[in-house]
C-alpha cells in the first residue's frame, strides 16, 4: 500500500515531462519515461525497501515497461500531462502544468533529479538517449534480466528480485532494506 499511490504517479509522469522537456527542449519519449519510472520504482526498493510508485513491471527486450500507463497511452490525459500519438507506436508526453511534488520524499526527488541529470541532455540526440538509457536499465535493473532469463513466457518482473538470497536470510541477517520489503511485500497481500 503506498499513500497517494495515483498522485505520485501522475506527478512522476508530470516530473519527468516537465523538466526533461526544460533540459532538453525535447518532448519526453514514452520509451525514457517507463525506464525513469522504473528506476524509480527499484532504486527506492533498494534503498528504503519499499517502491516509490509501486507499478508492476514486464521486461520487454528494450527495458522495463509498466503496462499500467503503457496500455493507456492512446488516450492516456490528465490535468498534468498527456500522452500524444506520433504514430508507428511512437508516443511522447507532453507536460500540461507543474507537478505537485509534495507528494514525494527527499529522497524519491534526488532519484528523480539525478535521472533527469543523466539521461536529459540538452543537444544530445533523443534516439542516443533511448539506446543509452536502455543499455543501462539492462545492467543496473536486476530484476530486468532475472525476468529476462527465466523459463517460460512470463516476463513480469518482481521487486524481490533487487535483493540476492532474500529468502535464504535468517531473520536476524537481514538488511533494513530487505526486512522493510519482507514488510511492505506482507502488507501488500493483506490488502
Amino acid at each position: 500500500m503506498i499513500a497517494y499511490r495515483k498522485e505520485k504517479i501522475k506527478n512522476a509522469i508530470c516530473y519527468f515531462a516537465s523538466e526533461h522537456y526544460k533540459r532538453t527542449k525535447s518532448l519526453l519519449f514514452q520509451t525514457i519515461l517507463y525506464k525513469f519510472l522504473a528506476y524509480l520504482d527499484f532504486k527506492s526498493v533498494e534503498v528504503t525497501g519499499k517502491p516509490s510508485l509501486g507499478l508492476e513491471y514486464t521486461a520487454y527486450p528494450k527495458g522495463p515497461v509498466p503496462p499500467e500507463i503503457r496500455n493507456k497511452r492512446y488516450n492516456y490525459k490528465t490535468d498534468c500531462f498527456e500522452f500524444i500519438d506520433k504514430g508507428n507506436n511512437y508516443f511522447v508526453i507532453e507536460s500540461k502544468k507543474e507537478p505537485n511534488l509534495d507528494y514525494f520524499s527527499e529522497f524519491e526527488i534526488e532519484v528523480m533529479n539525478e535521472l533527469l541529470d543523466e539521461y536529459s541532455i540538452l543537444g544530445m540526440q533523443q534516439k542516443d538517449i533511448i539506446n543509452r538509457i536502455i543499455d543501462d536499465s539492462h545492467k543496473d535493473i536486476i530484476a530486468w534480466k532475472i525476468a529476462r532469463e527465466r523459463p517460460g513466457s512470463s516476463r513480469k518482473m518482481y521487486y524481490e528480485d533487487t535483493f540476492n538470497t532474500l529468502y535464504e536470510k535468517k531473520v536476524k541477517d537481514l538488511t533494513i532494506q530487505k526486512e522493510a520489503f519482507l514488510t511492505y511485500k506482507d502488507l501488500q497481500e493483506i490488502t
